[in-house]
């Protein structure tokens, strides 16, 4: 299985997807979700789990920035701005709702855009073919996920890309 993004350009996600982008919450949050494809699922596969997260906050904050966990897809083209629009699939909180920033539940359960206060950051887009689907409720957290998904993950394809500070 393999993960592309018609997003990315030039080894950057593209503005819109951020805080450079147009799009952006009355709490100052950039909502237009990436797009994605994901080519050729192993024979099996039920649906699709999804993390897109920040590992270089871990200096910034103390720890990994989620902005966006799904699951229950069961497509395998993802159009940008899916997130905003009715998804067919469960959307958990974000570390939007989290220690450093006080959006609820209900508010950190979309897509929050990429903003690296610091520098460019690398941003993961991991996606998990699964045997199932979740018997998980919207703004689960990523845990939740995690111990959901053990026993049933068939493979796990990752694509990454920079956003600009």
């Amino acid at each position: 299985m393999k993960v592309t993004s018609t997003g990315i350009e030039n080894g950057y996600w593209a503005d819109r997807f951020g805080k450079h982008g147009s799009d952006i919450s009355p709490q100052g949050k950039a909502v237009r979700s990436v797009p994605f494809s994901i080519i050729d699922p192993p024979e099996g596969t039920v649906s699709f789990a999804v993390i897109l997260d920040d590992p270089d906050s871990i200096p910034v904050c103390g720890f990994k920035w989620i902005h966006w966990t799904l699951c229950n897809l069961t497509q395998t083209e993802v159009p940008e701005d899916i997130s905003r629009h009715n998804p067919d699939f469960i959307q958990g909180t974000t570390s939007f709702h989290s220690a450093v920033s006080d959006e609820t539940i209900e508010q950190a359960s979309c897509y929050g855009g990429m903003a690296p206060p610091d520098a460019d950051h690398a941003y993961d887009l991991d996606v998990y073919a699964l045997d199932c689907t979740l018997d998980l409720q919207p703004g689960f957290y990523l845990n939740e996920m995690i111990h959901a998904m053990r026993g049933h993950v068939l493979t796990h394809a990752r694509v990454t890309a920079k956003y600009r500070a």
